[in-house]
């Protein structure tokens, strides 16, 4: 039977392919009925595939400190390509926040980057949507687009490049990578049965599904669905996926999200179904206008057709010139299989070089309960941003996940947490060493950092925690280099009180010219922390360097080199102390107003007026 199935695909294959001229091909339509296994073939044998293998595995061999993400060219880092069936969520925003601050982290390096995002807007869902607003599919998608555009913008996401599957150059490109698989004898014909679900857009396996046949992710009931639909021989690249994870294990990370995929792809792969007949919305299959190309086949290869450039002609060898390919594609877990799978098994039946890495991250809670609108308990990023300013949301996120791991928030850990690291240990060692300056050396620096903290052992403390960020950086630990970074300010709070510079300048002579050299050390560390954690609050950072006497030209053009000992020199003029972080106050309503336990928040990273200095 096995045997029988096998010849049958490759007559379908043989038949459909263009650069095979048979005289039945035009009445010949083979069809396979597939039923109780959907999507399953037996794989083909992978001896043919063996000398494919260095054209297919272009990962590059990684070092502790990188994890292969550096190979010379640019530093392409990818977004998902978001649903717009509805606006943007926290999930989404959290992506696209770390995302953000890896390509800032790789610009400090001077790399060049291409940091790419946007919508993906084809398929079911989004005509449902739409429908449900009033409005056609085209309407909506422009509106939720620009919702995205809009909240990436309040949240400071310094994007090089943002693409719509709805862009005519997208749908060329598609077209084109469709073509060249279906030339590789990769692409066939054939009926299917099965459970769909909507949400998903994707056929299920019974054994995935739930009670009732409920999808797991949106728990809700699959459809039975009969359509006469175009499949990709997934199961033809078994042996060789499993032969990229096992010479690239940097390939999928956190490492334990690699082991899923390998159990996925070990329990047997099965070819699946690569357009639909019941969906108008979406790409025409090239030759076939009556069906339209599967939405995942469609959206990832977004990241391909954001690299060509609108002015030139869209065509695949151009777009893949312009920097593929991908050094990062960082997605949520939720969508691993088909970026770790799919996605590398078409670019081998294409003939393309793979993505460096596939990172997928966790899962966000609220209160340590899973969201959901029916839970009432969503987390709304504009409403976020609104009410704390983009560097507290921003902070919070990266801070507080260990990147890769699920992660919660909670209103109180989030003030907590912001208040006592960016108010306090950061911006309110800045503004009492300002003030200090300015009451006892007229804001002027007496020397410089490098002379000032000769033979100091602060200074080697702050050299070891830079280094360490940038480790952390390197391997994508955001939580581990702020970590680092906040260490440099409390090592700074430290200092300050073991030193006492508000007694020694009363003491005059030394003591007071010894006071002046540490308020130059301290100022020193801080201008290293607007440098190193600008990545993660690039507003922040930018306010800690102008207060600094720095240009905000200078702030832009700033690199990692910057971290480096020595920046501030002898004779400085600092800014006027201020805070650049306003505490973010929780008041409680007095209990004859009516409402208890009223939350005001007055920090929207706007720098308020100058209050008084504490000394001590």
């Amino acid at each position: 039977m096995a045997a029988k199935m096998n010849q049958s695909i490759q007559n379908a294959i043989w038949l459909l392919n263009p650069l095979h001229h048979h005289p039945l091909s035009s009445k010949v339509k083979p069809r396979l009925h597939f039923r109780r296994q959907p999507f399953f073939v037996s794989s083909t044998s992978s001896s043919s595939m063996s000398s494919k293998r260095a054209l297919f595995c272009t990962c590059t061999s990684s070092s502790a400190d990188n994890n292969g993400l550096h190979d010379g060219g640019p530093f392409v880092i990818t977004t998902p390509l978001y649903y717009v069936n509805a606006p943007p969520h926290m999930g989404s925003a959290y992506t696209t926040i770390a995302a953000d601050a890896i390509a800032r982290f790789q610009r400090l390096l001077g790399k060049k980057v291409v940091f790419i995002t946007g919508t993906d807007e084809h398929g079911e869902k989004i005509a449902t949507a739409a429908a449900a607003q009033g409005s056609n599919p085209s309407e909506h998608c422009n509106v939720i687009s620009q919702a995205y555009k809009t909240l990436w913008k309040d949240l400071e996401i310094a994007y090089d490049k943002f693409i719509r599957t709805t862009n005519p150059k997208h749908e060329a490109i598609v077209k084109e990578f469709y073509s060249r698989v279906l030339a590789n004898g990769d692409i066939y014909r054939a009926d299917y049965e099965g459970l769909y679900c909507v949400n998903c857009e994707e056929y299920k396996d019974e054994k995935e599904l739930l009670d009732n046949n409920c999808c797991p992710m949106h728990l809700k009931p699959c459809v039975m669905r009969k359509e006469d639909n175009y499949f990709f021989a997934l199961s033809k690249y078994q042996k060789l996926l499993e032969a990229t994870l096992t010479e690239n294990p940097n390939f999928v990370q956190p490492s334990f999200r690699l082991n899923e995929v390998q159990s996925w792809i070990k329990s047997g792969l099965r070819d699946f179904s690569i357009s639909r007949t019941s969906v108008d919305w979406g790409i025409p299959v090239p030759n076939d206008n009556r069906q339209t190309i599967y939405v995942w086949f469609d959206a990832l290869l977004g990241y391909v057709s954001a690299l060509a450039e609108d002015k030139e002609q869209s065509n695949l060898e151009s777009a893949i010139s312009s920097g593929w390919p991908a050094s990062l594609h960082l997605i949520g877990k939720d969508i691993l299989r088909f970026h770790a799978v799919y996605w590398p098994a078409m670019l081998m039946s294409a003939g393309l070089s793979l993505p460096k890495m596939v990172f997928g991250h966790g899962f966000l809670t609220k209160d340590g309960m899973k969201m959901g609108k029916s839970l009432g308990n969503t987390l709304e990023p504009n409403d976020l941003v609104r009410k704390f300013g983009p560097d507290a949301v921003r902070y919070f996120f990266l801070r507080e996940v260990e990147f890769g791991n699920d992660g919660d928030y909670s209103e109180d850990r989030f003030i907590n947490i912001v208040n006592a690291h960016l108010a306090n240990t950061v911006g309110n060692l800045l503004n009492r060493t300002l003030g200090l300056l300015k009451k006892n050396c007229q804001s002027t620096l007496v020397a410089d950092s490098t002379i000032a903290a000769e033979g100091n052992v602060f200074r080697d403390t702050v050299e070891k925690l830079v280094e360490k960020a940038r480790v952390h950086y390197e391997r994508l630990s955001l939580s581990s280099a702020c970590e680092a970074i906040l260490e440099i300010g409390n090592a700074g709070n430290s200092y300050m009180d073991e030193r006492a510079p508000w007694s020694l300048f009363k003491q005059g002579g030394d003591a007071s010219e010894a006071a002046a050299k540490d308020l130059v050390i301290i100022l020193e560390a801080l201008r290293i922390i607007a440098i190193a954690l600008s990545p993660v609050t690039p507003s922040l950072c930018w306010r800690i360097y102008g207060q600094l006497g720095f240009s905000k030209d200078e702030f832009d053009s700033a690199t990692w080199i910057e971290t480096k000992w020595g920046g501030l020199k002898g004779g400085q003029v600092m800014a006027q102390p201020k805070p650049v972080f306003a505490r973010i106050e929780n008041q409680m309503e007095d209990e004859d107003g009516g409402e208890a336990a009223k939350k005001v928040v007055k920090n929207k990273d706007k720098v308020p007026q100058t209050q008084g200095v504490a000394e001590a």
